[in-house]
């Protein structure tokens, strides 16, 4: 499967931004999806994930209560939603898709898609 992130752009603090993965060459149903961000200088870091139903997500404590991922299975699309930015959430964003499981480490992730950059002012 190809994943192709999009939506990024310049944003002040406080201000919102959607950021969206299409998925190709195969159905997202039955895939684990994710989303991770690199900021520079900085490692890959873990930002939330969705069960392949989208019946559950899980986030990293820096954007929970900010962020809401979320997927249409049927438009092998899935989402970002980022309210509240803060300068530090600053980075290159990326989705990933897994068969079975996808860790906060993103180790063995089975597909990862191009980034797009996500800049917030303060």
């Amino acid at each position: 499967v190809q994943l192709q992130a999009s939506g990024g752009g310049l944003r002040q603090a406080g201000e919102s931004l959607r950021l969206s993965c299409a998925a190709s060459g195969r159905t997202l149903t039955r895939l684990v999806m994710a989303w991770f961000r690199q900021a520079p200088g900085k490692e890959r870091e873990f930002v939330a994930r969705t069960s392949w139903r989208g019946s559950s997500a899980y986030y990293a404590d820096s954007v929970k209560g900010r962020f809401t991922i979320s997927r249409v299975n049927a438009e092998n699309m899935v989402y970002l939603q980022m309210n509240s930015l803060k300068p530090e959430d600053t980075a290159v964003y990326y989705c990933a898709a897994d068969k079975v499981v996808i860790s906060t480490e993103g180790h063995g992730v089975d597909y990862w898609g191009k980034g797009t950059q996500v800049t917030v002012s303060s």
